[in-house]
Formats: C-alpha cells, structure tokens, sequence
C-alpha cells in the first residue's frame, strides 16, 4: 500500500493531534510494537487528540485507498496494529476517564491501557476486568470479549460494557448501546475491530478495591496440575485464576537450579473478603511446597506491574477451548515441556466458569460461554531461525489437547487464516456479524483486524 503526500499534508493541516512521517525524530519510537518480528513502516502516524481527529483520519484514508491500521496498546499478535505504507490510527494521547462513582458507570477513552485505567478506578475501590497484562490497550481487549483476573466474579469485560463512541467506515460517530443502533452494539462485543473505531467505552464499575491476589510459584507435576485445575473449577466465584504450566524463567526469585524446569506460575485474583480469601486459596498452596508465593491482600491495581525491561521476543502460540482434561492430559503437558525447543515454552489453562457462563452464548459476538477451559500453547524465542521447531512444537501439542475442536478466542488468535477467523465464531453468530458487517463496512475498510468480512449482496 501507498500513501499520497498530499493525503499526509491534508491531515498534518487539519487534525488537532500530530501526524507522524519517516524522518521525524520519534518516528521509530512512534511504530514499534509489542512483539518481536513486527518492523512495519507506515507513511504516516496519526497520533489524533479528539473524535473529530479520529474522523478525519477515516475519512482521509478512504478517500486516498490508503491502508489503514487501529492502534493502542500494540499488543496485535498478528502486528495488524501497523501498516506497510499505510497509515496508523494512533488513539494513546486520549486519555481521559470520566467515573461516575455515584451510578458506578465511567467513560474511557480508547486509548487507555488495561493499567491506566485500573489505576484511575482503585482511588474510587472500584473497577472493570480486563486481562492479565497491564499494557493492553482497552480497546483492543474489550472488542475481543475480555478473559481476566475478574470472569468468575464479574463476567467478560464486555459483560460490563453499556455503551461506546464508534467511528464507522463512513466517518460518522454514532454512540451505541442496547437500545440506540443495538446490533453493533452486539458485534462490538466479540467481533474485534471490524466495525469501526471506538472512540470511548462506558463501563459498568464493580466495587473491587482490596483483594487477595498475586502469582503462585509451585513445582510442576501431573498431579500438581491436575488438582490445581480441580481446585480452581470448584472454587467460589470469587476466585479467578490462570494456570500457566511452563519452563521456569530466570526469574531472580526462582533458585538457578530450576531455570528452564517445568512449573506453574499461576495468576490468583480473590475479589471478595480477605478472610475467606486466604481461605479460598490455602488449598493452592498446599498442593506442594510453594517455590515462591506472591498471594497476599493487595490493592486491585498491583495485580498490573509495569512491564519489566527486557528485549523484544518471537512468539507463536495456538489458542482454544476445551471442557476437561484427565490425568493423561496434564502427564502429556508435562512431558512435551521437557522437548528443548525455544527459550520458553508454556500451557496456559484459564478456568472459566462464574459469572462469565450465566450469559446466553447469542447474547454478544463471544459465543463461547459454556465453554470449560481455555487453553494457550506458546512459545517465546529470540531468533527467527527458531521458529519452525517451535511452530511445529505448539501444533503438535494443541492438536493432542484439542483434537478436532478447532474454536478459540479472537483475541489470542494469531496469523492463521481465514478458517480459523470462521471458526472463532461458532453456530449462527458468523453469519450474524457477517450481516452487520455489510450494514456499518460494506466495503470491508476496516480489514487490518482478524477479519470478519461483510455478507454477500
């Protein structure tokens, strides 16, 4: 794709924010992504300051042809957040939270991360579930559906979406809800970028302030695995966790002994009581001598450190769902982690469950709300000639694990193809959003995304 000067120089006069051009000083800073392997170079880096902005880059993108790109966090596993020669839709200098402590409702700009605005919400004890990584955008995570510290006890985060700003393919800004323009209200929860650019989102607030939470370190053993999933499915509400079955990275509380052994890292959020938290996850830490424990009462934003520094890395993952898994399962996990084939290699397990299933599976774009577990095989590597044997490594072990379910979660979907995109959304919701599609982007403009593209005719 090409961009035509006279399209940047049309928007350098005309939008509030900066655009951004090859030359300028901060432009490498301004294109870099989250992960390695991304190095795409956009003609152009809208860093827009207001809704009239973001309206004026669709605009000018359409008119031009000029590709264009949606960006907050980065955190694009397919680097659909950049463009080759096209221009960037950068939402990070709008910032601003509007709560309403009163109602427990607060208007967020899109181009807030997860901690931004986690941070914003804990002066008040309140908050809204994101995921388990801070820097996410939280417009990229809401549209996907929202797995986190809070699905047992709160839902999805589109669970607690009541409305949004969106700029469609024809440059209108039309607000969204149940009852104002309701199927795109009901394709933006679940159905990704396809239908425009969220300017704002409106959530509802939960009281979340204290909570026992952290990371659990424990030796990994079948056993040690299979109870924690047990322990975790049985588990009150409250209680939402994220098992992450790995090699042990350097990390500098883990003895050098265990680096690059099989444990589990495991994520703990109890968003209730103290005492009856320390209760609920005693049990956890009884499974075995814990190698390094973490879970203590906290403020809800601690659960959201900033990034360490460290170097950009490779990573290739496989995403689903499952509904149980046995012992032969978690023996198989533990020993395809001791084949040596990437600097970290990892089965995440999310129990669902809670509040999250208490929806119909038609009632948003996220259609699997019944689903037990899900499930992330992933690897981390630093040089691109490792990525056939850690491809190959993820492949084999997801296909052993899921067999011939071949769902999963948009938000964790990597550069697959169009039949994993299909798959992401069973039954009728395909079709459903499909049809919006070609209502609000006829033309499949916004197509850097995992796309969903409009119905025939």
């Amino acid at each position: 794709m090409s961009t035509t000067t006279s399209t940047i120089d049309a928007l350098r006069g005309s939008l509030d924010g900066r655009v951004i051009q090859p030359g300028d000083g901060d432009y490498d800073e301004a294109r870099a992504v989250f992960y390695g392997g991304v190095d795409k170079r956009p003609a152009a880096i809208a860093r827009v300051a207001n809704d009239e902005d973001i309206r004026r880059v669709v605009e000018a993108a359409r008119e031009s042809g000029s590709e264009l790109a949606v960006r907050c966090g980065g955190h694009s596993l397919t680097g659909s957040s950049s463009s080759d020669g096209g221009i960037v839709l950068d939402l990070r200098d709008m910032q601003t939270v509007d709560i309403d402590a009163e109602r427990r409702t607060a208007w967020a700009d899109g181009g807030l991360t997860a901690a931004e605005y986690t941070r914003a919400l804990g002066a008040e004890g309140l908050a809204t579930g994101f995921g388990d990584t801070g820097s996410v955008g939280i417009g990229g995570i809401t549209l996907g559906g929202g797995v986190g510290f809070l699905v047992r006890k709160y839902g999805l985060t589109i669970d607690n979406l009541v409305a949004a700003d969106v700029v469609t393919a024809g440059g209108e800004l039309r607000r969204v809800d149940a009852e104002t323009e309701p199927d795109l209200f009901w394709a933006i929860r679940g159905g990704g970028g396809n239908f425009g650019v969220v300017a704002r989102f409106r959530y509802r607030l939960q009281p979340v302030d204290r909570v026992v939470g952290g990371m659990l370190f424990l030796p990994a053993t079948a056993e040690v695995v299979e109870g924690f999933m047990q322990l975790a499915a049985e588990a009150p509400d409250e209680l939402s966790t994220i098992a992450n079955v790995m090699t042990a990275p350097p990390m500098p509380f883990l003895p050098a002994e265990l680096h690059g052994t099989p444990i589990v890292m495991a994520f703990i959020v109890y968003a209730g009581d103290a005492e009856a938290g320390e209760r609920a996850v005693a049990p956890f830490k009884a499974l075995a001598a814990p190698l390094a424990d973490m879970v203590r009462p906290i403020s809800y934003p601690e659960m959201y450190p900033p990034d360490p520094e460290m170097p950009k890395m490779l990573a290739y993952g496989h995403n689903g769902f499952v509904d149980e898994l046995g012992s032969a399962d978690y023996a198989d996990i533990l020993e395809r982690l001791q084949e040596p084939v990437a600097q970290m290699q990892a089965v995440q397990l999310r129990t669902l469950g809670g509040a999250s299933a208490n929806v119909p599976d038609d009632a948003t774009g996220y259609a699997h709300r019944s689903r037990k577990i899900m499930v992330n095989v992933g690897t981390v590597f630093m040089s691109p000639d490792a990525a056939p044997a850690a491809q190959a490594w993820v492949q084999s072990v997801a296909d052993r694990i899921h067999g011939d379910d071949d769902t999963s979660y948009v938000n964790f979907l990597g550069d697959e193809g169009p039949e994993r995109v299909r798959q992401t959304y069973p039954g009728g919701t395909w079709e459903r959003l499909r049809e919006i599609k070609r209502r609000y982007d006829p033309d499949n403009f916004f197509r850097m995304n995992q796309n969903i593209p409009p119905a025939d005719g």
